[in-house]
């Protein structure tokens, strides 16, 4: 057990003084790695809001049925009601349409404002509910078929959108996550070298007394992890002050942008899998930084 924490002991007095000496570039190295991890937990968050936008939107989906102003409603329903995607049918008649919009407009006289345009200049409505998101499509065409519709609308196409949005978001996340994790590991290789150079004459010393190779680099190995996991932590810190920033502000807004702010919320997994995430790629990055520069130093004092 002694034994153990002195070499533990020796550990982080050897990160830490390795820290010391790095000065500036220390964080130069951080800095980069921040943002690669800022960067990447943003996008990530975000495609994750999307796909619980684009589910939500889709358990959800109805169509909207606008009947012919002299339809008769007894004589469509039964033929809506059989086809086989539709679960569920809710009328909303053009009187109720009417009186909900006046009210909407703000005006108080709803037989005043009925004479005024001659008539009710809305017709009768179905929310037509599909089984399935998928059949949507379908049972629009069907029911544009049905004798005595006017028109169908439904949302399929801004959800498409959505789901576009979100696939193209995911191979920006790639793009700028490669790109960034390459120049981090170019950072941190750089700064580790600097600090081996620095550190020549001890390391030298070291080998001569017996000192593994292993033994030497593990401090630079724990120093370049370092970098990875700090970044990761003020990543963190600013991931988490920009989405509450922006919750704050969306719960202000409108019903309908309040609905969206209440439904794209991260669930439990998702708050605990974030960290785990930028923890996981800050240490990888600073791993494979370090050890880079601890290869290529330990082949140029094997030559030498």
């Amino acid at each position: 057990m002694l034994q153990f924490l002195t070499k533990l002991d020796y550990l982080l007095r050897e990160t830490f003084l390795g820290l010391q000496r790095g000065g500036w570039m220390n964080w130069a190295a951080v800095s980069t790695v921040t943002v690669l991890l800022f960067l990447f937990g943003i996008s990530l968050q975000a495609s994750w809001q999307l796909e619980r936008l684009v589910n939500q939107f889709g358990s959800q989906l109805e169509v909207a049925v606008y009947l012919d102003p002299g339809a008769q409603l007894e004589m469509v329903m039964p033929a809506v009601k059989k086809l086989p995607q539709v679960s569920e049918v809710t009328v909303i008649s053009k009187e109720e349409a009417w009186t909900s919009l006046v009210k909407e407009l703000g005006i108080s006289e709803i037989a005043a404002a009925t004479e005024y345009l001659e008539d009710n200049p809305l017709v009768d409505e179905l929310k037509v509910k599909a089984r399935k998101s998928q059949d949507v499509p379908i049972l629009a065409q069907k029911l544009q078929q049905v004798p005595g519709i006017d028109d169908v609308v439904y949302i399929n196409e801004a959800l498409q959108r959505l789901q576009d949005l979100n696939q193209g978001l995911g191979w920006v996340s790639v793009s700028i996550t490669t790109v960034l994790s390459l120049t981090a590991v170019a950072v941190i290789t750089t700064t580790m070298r600097l600090i081996a150079i620095a550190r020549r004459r001890e390391i030298e010393i070291m080998r001569l007394v017996g000192a593994t190779t292993s033994w030497i680099y593990l401090p630079f190995i724990l120093q370049g992890m370092t970098f990875g996991l700090i970044g990761a932590a003020i990543a963190w810190v600013l991931i988490t002050s920009v989405g509450q920033f922006l919750s704050n502000l969306l719960a202000n807004g409108p019903d309908f942008i309040q609905f969206i702010n209440k439904e794209i919320q991260p669930n439990i997994l998702q708050l605990f899998l974030l960290p785990l995430l930028l923890f996981s790629l800050g240490g990888v990055v600073g791993f494979i930084g370090s050890w880079l520069a601890v290869s290529r130093e330990s082949l140029y004092l094997e030559k030498s």
